[in-house]
């Protein structure tokens, strides 16, 4: 095992306030925004609500959860940064 491998293993098995895979991803969307990486941002948004709303469904299914205020502030900022970049084009 390389040394980046490991030291992967070592972030991903601390104490840490990640309990779902979405909360991850969350993080990343974060700093991609804060970097205005539109690209990798879109890409992260919609995994982002794939892992969210993942196992739900079904022919009868209603969404009853709301989204956090984390997600929808980033959501906010994607879009905006949406706008930027197309208003630079």
């Amino acid at each position: 095992m390389d040394k980046r491998t490991q030291e992967l293993n070592t972030i991903m098995t601390e104490d840490r306030p990640y309990q779902r895979l979405s909360d991850l991803i969350l993080e990343a969307l974060t700093l991609s925004l804060e970097q205005k990486d539109v690209v990798i941002s879109d890409i992260l948004s919609r995994a982002l609500e794939m892992s969210i709303t993942r196992n739900a469904g079904g022919r009868d299914f209603i969404e009853r959860r709301d989204l956090s205020q984390d997600v929808e502030s980033a959501l906010e900022k994607l879009y905006a940064l949406k706008r930027e970049a197309k208003g630079r084009d």
